[in-house]
């Protein structure tokens, strides 16, 4: 008896979620957003004015309107003039509360740095700074990645100095590959009493790029193409020996062996030592070919190629990438691993 009801309330659970996507007023509530959003200007930089601050009242502020009702009538009805001192002192606080709340936001300025690219399946952090002229402090900003509802927000809260700034950090995880416009992003204060919420609506102009997910566990580098015009015809005999380098063997000479290799691998917890192998460096090469890549699915062998890419440049390996409609030479360091993450996340 007990699972058979499990099944029965998951399915009862996913009918009011879809009722919910597809009831009328949903979508005219997300239509409407879009076309908000659409009115946005694209900035880095956002100024906030009257223009662009809105205000209304929380739940705890209508609760308080309405408690101020009745303490109203009740006063009238039996002529109690602490009731009115009461009603319009609470009255006054909430309208000073409301004044001060939308000072709060109104006049900072935001800023947000570059992003920098991630890969696929972590978070990025999106920096953001704000500054304020004004000779007191504001309290209690808080900023998000704007969604569809409330459950979707995830808060980052700081207070801003006087005459001072203050810096925070937005998470945002996009679902897919490739270059992405920063979504629309919202900032509000609930400062100082809760009554009201002052809220803006900001679309950045800046774009993060996110590299594939790497293939984990990485498999093997593929073995090295003989250089156009070599000597040799005898195939890699293992990782590294195409790009001059092999792995250890004993008896190797201590001279023979990439020592800042060997500090790498130690500092990351790995004991790989590599060796120099000149012969091989003049036969054969590294290439990053899809092709090479021997999985089903499209996604499956930009992955074995992004954690190739990592792999070959952990190792300090000279390697090329080739990409459908683009190839990139042979070459090592940090800027060709980002020209090679940039093409398999643009691929």
């Amino acid at each position: 008896m007990e699972s058979a009801a499990h099944p029965s309330l998951t399915t009862s659970t996913g009918w009011r979620g879809l009722a919910a996507r597809l009831s009328p007023v949903a979508r005219l509530r997300r239509r409407f957003q879009r076309w908000w959003q659409a009115r946005l200007p694209l900035s880095d930089t956002l100024q906030l004015t009257q223009r662009n601050v809105y205000i209304l009242p929380t739940s705890s502020g209508w609760m308080l309107a309405l408690t101020l009702v009745v303490l109203l009538v009740a006063s009238i009805n039996y002529q109690l003039n602490l009731g009115y001192l009461l009603t319009f002192l609470l009255a006054g606080s909430a309208v000073v509360g409301m004044h001060i709340c939308h000072a709060n936001l109104r006049g900072l300025t935001l800023h947000l740095k570059a992003p920098e690219p991630h890969f696929l399946g972590t978070s990025t952090a999106f920096e953001i700074q704000l500054s304020s002229d004004r000779k007191s402090p504001r309290y209690g900003i808080a900023l998000a990645v704007h969604g569809t509802g409330k459950a979707e927000h995830h808060w980052a809260w700081t207070d801003v100095p006087a005459q001072g700034q203050a810096s925070v950090q937005v998470a945002f995880q996009p679902g897919r590959r490739g270059l992405h416009r920063v979504p629309t992003l919202t900032a509000e204060t609930r400062f100082p009493l809760g009554t009201f919420r002052v809220w803006t609506y900001w679309r950045p102009a800046a774009e993060v790029l996110v590299y594939p997910a790497p293939e984990v566990p990485p498999q093997p580098l593929p073995p090295g193409e003989p250089r156009a015009g070599g000597t040799g015809n005898a195939p890699s005999q293992g990782i590294g020996e195409f790009d001059g380098v092999r792995a250890y063997r004993r008896g190797d000479p201590l001279k023979l062996v990439v020592w800042k290799k060997a500090a790498k691998s130690l500092a990351t917890g790995t004991d790989d030592l590599v060796s120099r192998d000149a012969q091989q460096a003049q036969r054969h090469e590294l290439w990053l070919d899809l092709a090479h890549a021997a999985l089903p699915h499209h996604e499956a062998r930009v992955s074995r190629l992004t954690a190739w890419v990592l792999q070959a440049d952990r190792l300090g390996l000279d390697y090329g990438l080739r990409l459908p409609g683009t190839e990139i030479a042979p070459d090592t360091g940090a800027a060709h691993r980002r020209r090679c993450l940039e093409a398999l996340a643009l691929c």
